[in-house]
């Protein structure tokens, strides 16, 4: 099993989860974040509204999937949050490190 953790730009995090409705989760988990990558910044304006900070809004989405499907769910990602402008975002993929789950 592997943890995907892909960090997107807000306006697609509904478009990237409806990509992802048929494929094959163990879990997801969704959450708002703020941070910056190589842009820095040197980004004035995000989505025609100022930020004072470097940091800038973000989505994390968080997958536990079966090792076999690591590549499709990466595959359909990328499609879907891919723009081609700076800050896009980023994709890591961490081995689970739990032993076991339990569910309660």
């Amino acid at each position: 099993m592997k943890q995907i953790i892909a960090i997107i730009k807000p306006f697609l995090a509904e478009r990237v989860l409806d990509g992802l409705k048929r494929a094959p989760l163990e879990a997801c988990s969704v959450r708002e974040v703020k941070g910056y990558g190589r842009q820095k910044s040197y980004l004035d304006q995000y989505a025609d509204s100022e930020y004072s900070l470097a940091f800038l809004p973000k989505v994390e989405i968080t997958l536990w999937v079966n090792d076999s499907r690591v590549e499709e769910i990466l595959r359909k990602i990328v499609e879907v949050a891919r723009t081609g402008r700076m800050g896009d975002g980023k994709i890591f993929v961490v081995p689970s490190v739990a032993e076991q789950v339990v569910d309660f």
